[in-house]
């Protein structure tokens, strides 16, 4: 853990753990122990070309982040992790929908935009976000912990789907929920095309329970929720022929499935 000093003499705690490291202690420690047999995964990555989606200026015209964060149920109190956090969009106004009595955690896999993003929620004083350095396919999420975690244009980007989703479950609590906001079309152009999300997700053990469209965050929003015991990792079946963009089935008066 780094500590760093605020400019009002107050110590803001930043979860940074090193790529490399052993991660948390204890029995967060096991869940890192190296897993072997998940499948591959059958469709182009998309490469990590930059952390800003679009300028917050613009985003906010759109209103965004509101919409996204009413359609998840985000309110006061709970903890929410921002899965790829880049400059910290979602991070700045989480932490403002959360309140004092909340927490979000802020996670990315590169080093460099979590210390900015870390200088940032210093800066804004926001003592209620932590900044936590992932892996690939691990975000090394404390256990039984979020009510709510958002991947916003950044599931195309998951090398390892099944073994992020499967390291992924044990982080929610009872009632949480995984929000992915991602475009209509081929992984390898940055979006997932709806069938494939759904078909992944499935593969590791998560019930959708909503999709609809979202023009103003660029493509739609899914909302899952994990559904009975978490698979073995050498049970788990890839989706297949998810290259290219399938047409969207998504109902725009939809609330659950």
């Amino acid at each position: 853990m780094i500590l760093a000093r605020s400019s009002a003499g107050a110590l803001l705690p930043l979860l940074l753990l090193a790529a490399c490291g052993g991660g948390a202690a204890g029995k967060d420690e096991k869940r890192h122990d190296p897993h072997t047999g998940f499948p591959a995964a059958d469709r182009p990555v998309a490469s990590i070309v930059s952390a800003r989606w679009s300028t917050e200026e613009a985003r906010d015209r759109l209103n965004e982040a509101a919409q996204v964060m009413d359609l998840a149920g985000i309110k006061p109190g709970m903890t929410v992790a921002d899965i790829g956090a880049g400059e910290g969009y979602y991070t700045i106004r989480l932490g403002q929908r959360v309140g004092a009595k909340g927490r979000v955690v802020a996670e990315d896999i590169v080093p460099d935009i979590i210390e900015e993003l870390g200088t940032r929620v210093v800066r804004e004083r926001l003592n209620n976000v932590s900044v936590r350095l992932g892996l690939p396919a691990d975000p090394r999420l404390p256990e039984a912990s979020f009510h709510r975690v958002l991947m916003v244009h950044m599931y195309h980007e998951i090398e390892s789907p099944y073994e992020f989703l499967w390291r992924l479950r044990p982080s929610l609590t009872p009632d949480g929920q995984v929000i992915v906001v991602d475009a209509n079309r081929s992984t390898q152009d940055h979006g997932t095309p709806p069938d494939l999300l759904k078909c992944e997700f499935a593969a590791v053990g998560y019930q959708l329970v909503s999709m609809r469209p979202m023009p103003s965050a660029g493509g739609y929003i899914a909302i899952f929720r994990a559904a009975g015991p978490s698979p073995e990792p050498g049970t788990i079946k890839a989706c297949r022929s998810g290259a290219t963009a399938a047409p969207a089935r998504i109902d725009p008066s939809q609330g659950s499935e």
